[in-house]
């Protein structure tokens, strides 16, 4: 095993595929493979990626969250949709990070600027296990950046279910 480095010039590169990407957003695996019991990666989403709430089901899988570059709002739901939490996560900001249990409805909000973060979460991961995304909210595409607008100004107490 070598020494890893994560410099400016990774997060460019994470910023630009990310910008070139229909989903409007990117991933770097640090982890060698997909097995392993602890999986870590950078994440660069741009303003306009949609990414669908959803909860881990399995008891293990927390996630774990640190702002690199920018910021996002992380929401916190209940079953039916209800906004339960916003954490403004802001890489210069007072809140820069925060791990979330297993078995909670959530979803990654960008804010204006592309913003990169690390996430840290149990594995191996499993595609077709690995999620499960709330009915009450649309999959991607035309409704999902409709949806996204609409969860940029929610408040706590507030449903996004549409």
């Amino acid at each position: 095993m070598s020494v890893k480095f994560f410099n400016q010039e990774l997060f460019q590169l994470l910023q630009q595929g990310a910008n070139e990407s229909p989903r409007r957003r990117l991933n770097h695996n640090i982890h060698q493979d997909l097995n392993d019991p602890v999986q870590r990666l950078f994440i660069t989403l741009m303003p306009d990626s949609y990414v669908r709430p959803h909860r881990h089901s399995q008891l293990e899988k927390w996630e774990c969250f640190l702002m690199l570059q920018g910021q996002v709002a992380f929401l916190i739901f209940d079953e039916s949709g209800k906004l339960l939490q916003r954490y403004e996560l802001n890489a210069d900001g007072p809140l820069r990070g925060l791990e979330i249990p297993a078995n909670t409805w959530h979803t990654v909000v960008p804010g204006d600027e592309p913003a990169t973060f690390f996430e840290v979460k149990q594995g191996p991961y499993q595609a077709m296990e690995d999620k499960d995304f709330a009915a009450w909210a649309p999959i991607e595409g035309p409704q999902g950046q409709d949806f996204l607008s609409r969860l940029k100004s929610l408040k706590v107490g507030q449903s996004a279910a549409r």
